[in-house]
């Protein structure tokens, strides 16, 4: 198959195929007599492959990794199983990062009730002390 027919199985662009192709999570495709893409079916599964780990949020380079341990069948998942923890640590660590800022947009979102003009707005004057370096109320000082 061609580079578009295998974009549009995948669901990508033909640039991500390209893309992928350049970081090394795609194999360089064979070339027909004219000069075009040939692609297979392990094309397309990987490249199921690569779409997913992104879907996880996972880096290209353990993505790589991970395709190149796939082709070792003999050696442990050691590996593997580490290059997964590290990316639950970050996710976690993502999650605490996205639930303070929950709270401090929350309190934000307390400041202000509707019916104000914006030169009394709670949230612009927040936003502003903050930007000064002052401590507002969506980020107490201890």
């Amino acid at each position: 198959m061609r580079i578009g027919e295998l974009a549009r199985k995948a669901g990508v662009d033909v640039q991500t195929v390209r893309f992928y192709e350049r970081e090394g999570l795609l194999d360089a495709p064979a070339r027909t007599g004219s000069g075009y893409r040939a692609y297979g079916e392990e094309d397309l599964e990987r490249l199921h492959f690569v779409r997913h780990c992104r879907s996880l949020d996972m880096p290209l380079a353990e993505i790589r990794r991970l395709i190149e341990l796939s082709r070792e069948r003999t050696v442990s998942c050691d590996e593997v199983n580490t290059l997964v923890r590290t990316h639950l640590a970050r996710v976690q660590a993502k999650r605490r990062s996205l639930e303070e800022l929950e709270q401090q947009l929350a309190a934000l979102n307390a400041q202000c009730e509707s019916g104000h003009r914006v030169a009394d707005c709670g949230i612009l004057e927040e936003l502003i002390q903050a930007a000064h370096g002052e401590a507002c109320a969506c980020h107490p000082t201890s």
